[in-house]
């Protein structure tokens, strides 16, 4: 049992393009859930590490880890966390 997890991991990587919406699927123990990315990301190419409920989710050409997470199966959707809304840019000081 090396790293101490269980005796039957689950490893796998996953090529994938981030949705419209910004957002990939994935699915775990055979239901789908929604891993939010962000719009920004936008039809990026993106690999997917899975391990365990342990998702990684890395930009394809540059390598940048764009989000990391550890899957809540009791949720479809996994959001971003960030605050809904529009971001706002901070105000320059005169």
């Amino acid at each position: 049992m090396p790293g101490g997890r269980g005796a039957d991991p689950h490893d796998r990587v996953r090529h994938d393009v981030v949705g419209d919406g910004g957002t990939i699927t994935l699915r775990v123990n055979g239901r789908l859930h929604h891993v939010g990315i962000g719009r920004t990301h936008a039809r990026t190419r993106v690999l997917v590490l899975v391990q365990d409920l342990e998702v990684r989710v890395v930009d394809a050409t540059t390598g940048e880890l764009l989000r990391q997470l550890v899957l809540d199966p009791t949720r479809d959707y996994q959001p971003t966390g960030a605050r809904p809304g529009r971001t706002r840019r901070p105000k320059i000081a005169e």
